[in-house]
């Protein structure tokens, strides 16, 4: 037996998954053409699975700061910020994301999972407990393990649930950290962070909001769902990513808590990761200034959103709970979502395949994400892509189905 045999089980599933056609570990473009298309083997193909809500990737001012970043910097840091110093942009960025947040302190993190794993495992300790929603993104589940504080689970989007559990911990004399998301990342489902914030008050825990797929997306600013729920001040920790809304890499997290910097010196993953190069810095903060400068995107975002959302309702697709830039489609088995994924896939449309266990509930997903640079033509293609297949795989009942854009 080797000391890979472990993965024996893992293996037998993937060869499973790939015995339908393709498999999601084996997609390459040949080429990304813009934020919204790619060409795979050899076709252009509609890109609706990439988290680039703001269409930021292939905008020119952020293109020429990281470019001018890159040749007056070089390609990287080659080390942490505590072995190799900081670089100006580092400050700059983390000034710049404090002040959009309204907020004294920031952190930035080479990935956004890496802001989740640090910040968490550090901030509660072995005498500590966390409390994490369930259907939490694994960068907070595997924070939980690498950290030493007791972990209770509460029931999904359940505020009522987290008081019961909280209200039982109250003679436990440490401090209480709970987690929970803006938009979660599976079914597109915001957070109730008006009723859990309540409940942080009652309670004296600490509230940590990650929103990573609410950022750039709700809110009047576009500061997330708490900003959208009124109750930013009762939110302790927002941590969140460059990857989605701000087209590049990295991770943060803000905070009005005094002595925050001490930190820097405490969370392990963020003192010996090597930092962000100097153009993925420049380009994050001119991202950062257009999301700041131009609502108009987080509109058009919206838009498409609903528009694939009420197009697959009326297609007849089972869909999430609301609206939102993450809109995934719940289909009856792995088998079938499989077959899906790969006819759309061969029909020139890229989005996610999403199968248990890294769905909630078990659930058999085909996860699309909506960009603001999406068209109108690009939105409705899709849609009738989903229609064409469905009937194809007995998803949808074999009949005329009239476009939802045309309605």
């Amino acid at each position: 037996m080797t000391i890979l045999a472990k993965f024996s089980p893992l293996r037998e599933n993937y060869e499973r998954l790939r015995s339908f056609g393709h498999d999601p570990f084996s997609v390459r473009f040949e080429r990304i053409l813009s934020p919204t298309e790619g060409l795979l083997n050899g076709r252009r193909t509609i890109l609706l699975g990439t988290n680039n809500y703001l269409g930021l990737t292939f905008d020119e001012s952020a293109i020429a700061a990281g470019v001018e970043a890159l040749t007056q910097q070089g390609t990287g840091t080659t080390g942490s910020r505590i072995a190799n110093g900081s670089y100006a942009g580092h400050g700059d960025l983390e000034k710049a994301l404090a002040d959009f947040y309204g907020r004294q302190h920031c952190m930035v993190f080479t990935t956004g999972y890496q802001a989740n794993l640090g910040m968490i495992s550090t901030l509660v300790g072995k005498d500590d407990i966390l409390l994490i929603d369930s259907d939490s993104h694994a960068s907070i589940y595997d924070a939980a393990k690498m950290g030493t504080a007791q972990v209770v689970r509460f029931r999904h989007n359940d505020p009522d649930d987290l008081y019961k559990r909280l209200r039982r911990l109250s003679d436990h004399p440490g401090n209480k950290l709970v987690v929970v998301e803006g938009i979660y990342s599976m079914l597109g489902d915001a957070a109730p962070i008006k009723e859990f914030a309540q409940v942080k008050r009652e309670t004296g825990a600490f509230l940590l909001v990650d929103e990573a797929h609410s950022m750039g997306v709700l809110g009047p600013t576009g500061r997330g769902q708490a900003e959208a729920d009124g109750v930013e001040a009762d939110v302790d920790f927002i941590v969140g990513t460059f990857s989605k809304s701000l087209g590049a890499v990295g991770g943060f997290c803000v905070s009005d808590l005094p002595d925050f910097d001490i930190l820097r010196v405490a969370c392990r993953p963020y003192m010996f990761t090597a930092s962000l190069p100097p153009s993925v810095i420049a380009t994050t903060l001119q991202s950062l200034k257009r999301l700041q400068q131009e609502p108009d995107l987080r509109h058009r975002l919206m838009g498409n959103a609903e528009r694939l959302y009420k197009g697959l309702m009326d297609l007849g697709f089972s869909v999430g709970p609301q609206p939102n830039p993450i809109v995934s489609v719940i289909l009856p088995s792995k088998e079938v979502a499989i077959a899906f994924w790969n006819a759309l896939l061969d029909a020139g449309l890229y989005l996610n395949l999403a199968l248990p266990p890294a769905t909630p509930n078990s659930m058999a997903l085909l996860r699309t994400s909506v960009s603001a640079a999406h068209t109108t033509e690009q939105i409705d293609q899709a849609l009738d892509l989903f229609a064409q297949v469905g009937q194809q795989l007995g998803v949808l009942p074999a009949k005329e189905f009239v476009q939802a854009a045309a309605e």
